[in-house]
């Protein structure tokens, strides 16, 4: 049982979780599991971690199949520039590993920012905490177990 798991649970939110046989060969992470899942791939969110102006990590949730725009995560944090966080710091920092970092559960809350495309579905899917194991929960629950904040997050073509 993980992190985010036990979060929910703890919490009484409402939750399914989905397990699936995760290949280590997967081009993507966050396209395998909507694929083995049977969900579409703009229902299940992908967990990244940025550092923003060089200090603050923050993590930012978008469909699997969309790019982070680092600016605009920028902008919703209320700063000049974010990068791509260094793997290990995202593993020390979070508890989880790369493929399986969860936006529940972390060992330290960061910042959350949740791509607005999740606002209005029923409900989404996020890692939960391993690779292979995914979360099902309304986006509400996520924003509010987060203190999250709604943000156009992708880069659009």
């Amino acid at each position: 049982m993980t992190p985010a798991i036990q979060l929910l649970q703890r919490q009484k939110v409402p939750h399914q979780v989905h397990e699936y046989e995760h290949d280590p060969a997967a081009p993507s992470y966050g396209l395998e599991a909507a694929e083995k899942m049977g969900v579409p791939p703009a229902e299940v969110f992908k967990t990244l971690v940025a550092q923003i102006d060089g200090r603050q990590l923050v993590v930012a949730v978008l469909p699997v199949d969309q790019q982070l725009s680092l600016k605009k995560l920028a902008k919703a944090a209320g700063a000049k520039k974010a990068v791509m966080a260094d793997p290990q710091q995202v593993a020390r920092s979070s508890g989880y590993v790369l493929g399986g970092v969860s936006p529940l559960g972390q060992k330290k809350r960061l910042p959350t920012f949740i791509d607005v495309s999740a606002e209005s579905l029923a409900q989404m899917h996020v890692s939960g905490g391993r690779r292979g194991l995914e979360i099902a929960l309304a986006p509400q629950a996520l924003c509010a177990l987060t203190a999250g904040q709604w943000a156009d997050l992708t880069d659009t073509a």
